[in-house]
């Protein structure tokens, strides 16, 4: 198999387990509290990069004693930006929230254009314009879905939201950060900051009554962290940025027709979407304005840079 294959192959992995990930997060916080859910995804994937480093090249570490004011501030908008996320499932819908925080990808075109001197091209305004139009269209038709609950919708939304702009100041800094610090090295404090700082806020009694099938969720979600970013980088080391960002992009796609088709089947287990011809438009809209911005959006992207969900 050659590299440009695996590259392909490790992306669509990234975007598939990225498609599951608000939808696994929408079932577990059945049971378990929001933060502790972040908390836990933070805490797999922190112990196992960290037992990897301490094998490999111990002695990279020592930036985690002392570091720089920049890696701080970008652990606490990644911090914020799971939560946020998090939140968002947790009082809207996976389709909501996957679709709300394309937003981030957006933010983080305009910041290069804004902040860095990078040309913005026609095609990108044009994706700029589609997608507004679209976030009308989605959401003016989802807050009827939530007729009684429109202030809950209303959070759930600017808390997405919130996550989505907290990721584009996280990614700015990873930016120019990676040039200076590896991004395992990087990755370790990320992931380990928001495992210490959200530790006082977890509730695990919880965890301990719960049946084993909702342990394999938790942990799903954990393991879910770590192979999307191992993926990545993977993809990332052996094809262009611009071929992965394409592929990943299908990622809320992914959700999208899961979700249908649960909700379709009339499932118990979680909480239908609202698709209506309207709602689609919007979404449609949406992602393609994305698209059409992220496509033509080369400079700034950064190889070491992954959005969270």
């Amino acid at each position: 198999m050659s590299d440009q294959t695996k590259g392909v192959v490790y992306a669509a992995i990234t975007a598939f387990f990225w498609g599951l990930l608000a939808i696994a997060l929408k079932m577990a916080v059945r049971v378990v509290e929001p933060v502790t859910v972040v908390w836990f995804r933070f805490f797999i994937a922190f112990i196992s990069l960290l037992a990897w480093q301490l094998c490999v090249r111990p002695a990279s570490l020592k930036v985690l004693i002392k570091p720089p004011l920049l890696l701080i501030l970008a652990a606490i908008l990644l911090s914020w930006n799971y939560l946020g996320f998090m939140l968002g499932v947790h009082y809207t819908t996976p389709n909501n929230a996957q679709l709300f925080i394309q937003a981030g990808p957006m933010l983080l075109a305009m910041s290069g254009f804004l902040f860095f001197r990078e040309k913005f091209t026609g095609v990108q305004w044009l994706g700029f314009i589609v997608a507004i139009t679209g976030f009308g269209f989605f959401y003016g038709d989802q807050l009827l879905g939530f007729f009684e609950e429109k202030n809950q919708y209303n959070l759930g939304v600017l808390l997405t939201l919130s996550g989505a702009v907290a990721w584009t100041g996280y990614a700015i800094s990873q930016k120019i950060l990676v040039k200076s610090y590896t991004s395992a090295i990087l990755n370790i404090f990320l992931f380990g900051f928001p495992t210490i700082i959200y530790l006082p806020f977890i509730n695990l009694s919880p965890l301990f009554q719960l049946h084993w099938s909702w342990w394999l969720l938790i942990l799903f979600l954990g393991v879910n962290t770590l192979i999307s970013y191992s993926t990545l980088a993977e993809s990332l080391r052996l094809i262009e940025a611009s071929r992965v960002s394409v592929i990943i992009f299908i990622n809320p796609i992914i959700t999208f027709i899961i979700m249908g088709i649960l909700t379709y089947a009339d499932v118990e287990w979680i909480a239908h979407e609202r698709m209506t011809p309207v709602t689609l438009l919007g979404a449609t809209l949406v992602l393609s304005g994305a698209f059409l911005v992220m496509r033509k959006s080369r400079k700034i992207r950064n190889p070491e840079v992954s959005q969270e969900q």
